[in-house]
């Protein structure tokens, strides 16, 4: 169970990286400063979102993909407590 758990986390990292990085190219096609913003303010990136959700719907939703991919791993991953 642990590498099916370790196969899906790293699943639903890659799917999160390859969607984030479409968005962050997307807010720099916008502006450089919605694009600097989405880097380095705190909720630019959910502002742009909404703002420009015509052309961020698909990879912002294809991106939740990797939510349940994140909770099944976890509830894979065995825990270890020490007696």
């Amino acid at each position: 169970m642990q590498i099916l758990a370790f196969v899906l986390l790293a699943a639903a990292m890659l799917v999160s990286l390859v969607y984030g990085i479409q968005l962050l190219i997307l807010a720099f096609r916008k502006s450089v400063l919605w694009g600097l913003g989405y880097l380095l303010v705190p909720f630019v990136s959910l502002i742009f979102i909404i703002v420009h959700w015509d052309d961020a719907k698909r990879p912002f939703l294809k991106s939740l993909i990797a939510i349940p991919l994140f909770l099944i791993a976890a509830f894979l991953t065995p825990l270890d407590f020490p007696e």
